[in-house]
């Protein structure tokens, strides 16, 4: 629904937003797919991004985007983060670098950067989007974390369930904002590369079940690999494509049993495999591949929103996910295959269901009508009434800069 005229900016907006990297990860899908939804509103939304590679944003985008100089980074995460919040701090460091109306952070690091800022006197406030709460063991991760949410002005959730956690645990109120799809981008109609795109992911004759987030414990990898060698069993020419994996985080030693339970289960993993992981994947190739899957499995124990389920929808793949909130927020039980993302044996069973063809046609259906619900703008639009209450004054603070 969208907001009433008097909860929208009277005028047109020049809103920062800052995100913590240019790969493609669900926080910064979103950041850039908000962006363009803001500009094609009227907005002037400006993604940014630390870029120690400069090369750029994982893909084109319709809003002007900056990428920060960043500094190459060999140590810890609390390494990295620290770097990150500098190299932001560095960037918007002088009032013209601040000459945005909104500051909208996306994560942790630019929560941090721009809670400095705000020490400093170089912007007012800022809105912080919480996708998701870590559970870090690391004190100082954690003590940013909770920086990046306690000092922001506005919070917003892309789910109940979280908006329903930051009350809980930080007495904190925030809107909720939802997600979106690009049907333009992500659509069910075969392109004219699609098979190209497969041949180079080393896929086959299938069947091709995707999962999306590399191998990472909050994504349910190790049950899904579980799983994927039971299914295997009836399907030996069946193969699980596993894109993505871009963190910031040190996943190491999970991977290495992920890493373990393939070779036990006796899957090798490469293009032609029984599993194929692709790290990144740009943006291009992703319908295609959402296509190819006869599946996206997406179990996952702690999750934001979900984004990728609603691209599988639109390229008309069935999702199987967990039997837990977000799915639970958005899907009604007959949109897609929900699991126990604890038990192994009911992935697989929901694997094998998912070739059923008359229970595809239903499911591919029932997505088409979620993907309806979700367009971008309508998630640009309920940004605003955040927007509006942490808009920048017409003559602007007192700009007193000051050390923090």
């Amino acid at each position: 629904m969208s907001q009433p005229p008097s909860q929208r900016p009277s005028h047109p907006l020049r809103i920062a937003i800052l995100t913590h990297s240019t790969n493609p990860r669900g926080g910064v899908v979103h950041a850039l797919a908000l962006g363009d939804a803001l500009c094609a509103l009227g907005h002037e939304a400006t993604v940014h991004a630390p870029d120690p590679t400069g090369l750029g944003f994982f893909r084109e985008a319709r809003c002007p985007v900056v990428s920060v100089a960043a500094r190459p980074v060999s140590g810890s995460t609390v390494d990295l983060a620290r770097t990150r919040i500098e190299d932001y701090l560095r960037h918007f460091a002088t009032p013209a670098a601040c000459d945005f109306d909104v500051f909208h952070a996306h994560c942790g690091i630019g929560g941090n950067a721009l809670a400095t800022l705000v020490r400093r006197r170089l912007i007012p406030g800022f809105v912080r989007t919480v996708h998701h709460v870590d559970a870090f063991a690391d004190p100082q991760l954690a003590r940013w974390q909770d920086r990046a949410i306690l000092d922001a002005q506005r919070l917003l959730c892309v789910s109940e369930g979280w908006r329903a956690s930051l009350a809980r645990d930080y007495g904190a109120q925030a809107g909720l904002v939802g997600n979106g799809v690009d049907p333009e981008v992500y659509a069910a109609g075969p392109a004219p590369d699609d098979a190209e795109i497969a041949r180079a992911c080393g896929l086959g004759d299938g069947p091709v079940l995707m999962s999306v987030g590399g191998l990472e414990e909050r994504k349910n990898t190790l049950r899904i690999v579980e799983a994927f060698a039971a299914f295997r069993a009836g399907h030996p020419t069946g193969q699980l494509l596993v894109v993505g994996g871009a963190s910031l985080l040190d996943h190491a030693a999970y991977r290495a049993r992920c890493r373990d339970a393939l070779e036990r289960a006796g899957l090798d993993t490469g293009p032609g495999c029984a599993v194929v992981p692709t790290g990144p994947v740009a943006q291009g190739a992703m319908p295609a591949l959402y296509r190819r899957a006869d599946a996206l499995v997406f179990p996952s124990l702690k999750e934001g929103f979900g984004l990728c389920v609603l691209e599988a929808m639109a390229c008309g793949t069935p999702a199987i996910v967990a039997d837990r909130p977000p799915f639970t927020e958005y899907l009604g039980p007959d949109d897609a295959l929900f699991v126990d993302p604890e038990d192994a044996g009911a992935i697989a069973r929901a694997m094998a269901a998912a070739l059923d063809p008359a229970l595809r046609s239903r499911l591919v259906a029932r997505g088409h009508e979620v993907v309806r619900q979700h367009p971008w703008r309508l998630c640009a639009e309920r940004h605003l009434p955040a927007y509006a209450a942490c808009a920048r004054s017409p003559s602007g603070p007192t700009l007193v800069a000051r050390h923090a």
